[in-house]
């Protein structure tokens, strides 16, 4: 597999989990303190929640979060020996910031 591919396979996996935590329901104090065990609701499907479903424009903003995160952590990591970890996290914010703008031209 080539580098590029690594770095590709890696931002994805991380974004696309970013994604489903900001879909995930915000849960109340309330709730994670919960009732007694006998007042508690049985059967299939009681503890299902609908997901939110997240708008395009925040779609965008956590991508862009994401690239974000990792180009200010690679500008941080200054050190020789942190050199390839850094240019790890500068092919990953470039793969989804690709994403963000789009395909470029094709061959001509």
């Amino acid at each position: 597999m080539r580098a590029r591919d690594k770095a590709a396979v890696s931002a994805l996996r991380s974004t696309l989990a970013a994604l489903d935590n900001a879909e995930a329901v915000p849960v109340d104090d309330a709730e994670l303190r919960g009732s007694a065990l006998e007042h508690s609701p049985v059967g299939v499907g009681v503890t299902e929640a609908t997901r939110r479903e997240l708008s395009e424009r925040s779609v965008v903003e956590i991508v862009r979060a994401e690239a974000a995160e990792r180009l200010e952590v690679a500008a941080q990591l200054t050190s020789p020996a942190h050199a390839d970890r850094a240019a790890q996290l500068r092919a990953e914010a470039a793969v989804l910031l690709r994403f963000l703008d789009g395909p470029g031209p094709g061959p001509a």
